[in-house]
């Protein structure tokens, strides 16, 4: 069903009037790969010690939970040391209800009026909706036609725009592309140099690695850049590797400052005691949780490559991104809503969503990618 447009007579926010709610279809189709969610459920095991420590946690719900969660940070702490190799201190890491929490947070703790938060297209669709729900100016470069990030333009936009955060999803969404830790350096220092508000103040750098643990073997993290930008957060979430989507857990780590700062906006007690319960849960299956991501890397690969060597009926080849991610994007189709649909009527739902002429495919099991290539080569004739 298409969401409402926001209108009426109420005194509604005069840039939210015509506007609809953000969310991808959720249809009842038998192939759903059009949210990048981890095909695979929790395994039973891991499924008992959540519902125990949601037990336990129900026993005290009569009281507000724990605002800090310090226990839960550390855990996180410990995770992303294993992860990534990057020692951190329960104090540098914050978590909220999602990662869609967490960056609003940074944009309410530096955003706001007359301020500008800066990215480059294609990139997240929610980007813009948070600067505008924090009364933050939006401004967009450009990724290259590879969806790759000039460096010397970065560089260029920060220095014209001077803007208070950066916003860069590696691996990007909906691109799956994967940004070189020496683009992310160039970032940084260009935004040391942002001056925000004429007070001689860096402008914050935040690198979205919503899909981090599904990087190509290789491909750094930019935690290894923490101890060097006290300008630089770096965000994860349990929904898309940990496949705890229904949980909505994510979590940044940032210099002890940073994360002070988003104390101050977070509103009172906003990690329920439930989800900081099922989070630490999860966390120590972490090993068995992330058992299916190499599958998962294995499958985004091999449906790369099998994309890669598809033609269309005029001859020409499919384009495909590059991937780090769990989704791969790829095009260029004349009609692609009309392929999009084609495919939904066979009962496989993926994302029209990115660049004109492009479509986006979460990666599912064996069984659930190969209904998608067997519609796909029915309806576009490849």
């Amino acid at each position: 069903m298409t969401p409402p447009l926001v209108s009426g007579r109420l005194p509604l926010r005069p840039e939210l009037s015509g506007t609809a709610p953000y969310g991808a279809p959720q249809l009842d189709v038998p192939v759903l790969l059009n949210v990048n969610e981890n095909p695979y459920p929790p395994a039973p095991g891991v499924v008992d010690t959540i519902t125990e420590a949601v037990r336990s946690a129900a026993t005290g719900l009569n009281r507000y939970p724990d605002r800090d969660f310090l226990a839960l940070r550390s855990d996180l702490a410990a995770y992303l040391g294993t992860e990534s190799g990057v020692s951190l201190a329960p104090e540098q890491v914050w978590a909220a209800n999602g990662s869609n929490e967490v960056m609003l947070h940074l944009l309410q703790a530096f955003g706001g009026p007359g301020r500008t938060a800066v990215s480059f297209a294609p990139t997240y669709s929610m980007y813009p909706e948070y600067a505008r729900d924090t009364h933050t100016r939006w401004v967009v470069g450009r990724r290259a036609d590879d969806f790759t990030l000039d460096p010397d333009h970065a560089r260029a936009v920060i220095a014209r725009e001077r803007p208070s955060v950066v916003l860069l999803a590696s691996p990007n969404n909906p691109t799956g592309t994967a940004l070189p830790a020496a683009t992310v350096e160039a970032v940084c220092e260009a935004a040391l140099g942002a001056d925000v508000d004429g007070t001689g103040a860096p402008a914050v750098v935040v690198v979205d690695e919503a899909y981090g643990e599904f990087r190509r073997a290789g491909t750094p993290s930019a935690l290894e850049l923490l101890d060097r930008y006290p300008n630089l957060a770096v965000s994860r979430t349990m929904s898309k590797a940990f496949a705890l989507a229904g949980a909505r857990v994510g979590y940044l780590a940032a210099s002890r400052e940073l994360v002070d700062a988003l104390r101050v906006v977070r509103l009172p007690y906003h990690l329920s005691a439930v989800t900081q319960a099922v989070a630490r849960a999860a966390l120590a299956h972490s090993t068995e949780l992330l058992a299916q991501v190499d599958t998962l890397r294995a499958e985004r690969d091999a449906t790369v490559a099998w994309l890669r060597g598809r033609h269309l009926p005029d001859g020409r080849p499919l384009e495909v991104a590059a991937s780090d991610a769990n989704f791969v994007l790829f095009g260029r189709f004349d009609e692609r809503h009309a392929l999009w649909q084609g495919l939904l009527d066979r009962g496989v739902l993926i994302r029209e969503t990115g660049p004109d002429g492009w479509l986006r495919v979460s990666i599912g099991t064996g069984k659930e990618m190969t209904a998608f290539k067997d519609a796909l080569v029915e309806v576009a004739g490849l």
